[in-house]
């Protein structure tokens, strides 16, 4: 049974933007793949857990210093990522630069932790500028917005320089209406089934 770890933040948690709670497993997109039954599969998503810069809310908020106690204790097949857009939160001021550095050194880290696992990025969606207008206001404002608009390049970076594969969320799908920052049921499944394609070629 091929073993599956799902990192990242919320969106691999399974925020609902609409109830502001986690959707079942049955609906976000890394809980479909435990469902299959043919996965041993781990979910390690967490709300607002950054990539690369230190967040005051602690070790399991912090992407890169978290990370190596999934990889330390265990060895998986898949290795499943959807994370970085927090670090474009207006209080970490990071530019585009810093951003390309930062999640450079966080794939390095999963290159050297689990050398031999086959890793699926999901470069995230463009914020849109509906996160203005909710409570995720506090943390991006236009320069998270701008910003989420040209990050790409350093996750193609990152693929190519660690032989990733690369999962451009933004080529089939896009953030909710409701926050501009999470995904709505519809959205979850077309991420789970994409995933499921690219796990389905490396078997």
């Amino acid at each position: 049974m091929k073993k599956i770890l799902c990192f990242g933040d919320s969106n691999t948690y399974g925020f609902d933007p609409n109830r502001r709670s986690r959707y079942g497993i049955g609906t976000r997109w890394s809980g479909r793949l435990s469902l299959k039954g043919i996965y041993n599969l781990k979910e390690a998503g967490c709300n607002n857990r950054t990539a690369f810069s230190d967040n005051p809310a602690g070790l399991n908020f912090t992407g890169y210093k978290i990370l190596p106690e999934y990889l330390l204790n265990d060895t998986f097949d898949f290795i499943v990522v959807q994370i970085g857009i927090n670090d474009l939160q207006k209080s970490y001021n990071v530019s585009l630069a810093d951003f390309e550095n930062g999640i450079g050194k966080f794939f390095r880290l999963i290159k050297y932790y689990a050398p031999s696992s086959q890793v699926i990025i999901l470069a995230p969606c463009i914020i849109k500028p509906n996160v203005l207008n909710s409570y995720f206001n506090l943390f991006f404002d236009e320069e998270s917005i701008e910003k989420s608009k040209h990050i790409l390049p350093a996750y193609q970076k990152a693929a190519k320089e660690n032989d990733y594969i690369l999962l451009d969320l933004n080529e089939f799908t896009t953030t909710s209406n409701i926050d501009g920052l999470h995904y709505e049921p519809y959205q979850h499944k077309k991420i789970y089934q994409e995933v499921m394609k690219l796990i389905n070629q490396e078997n």
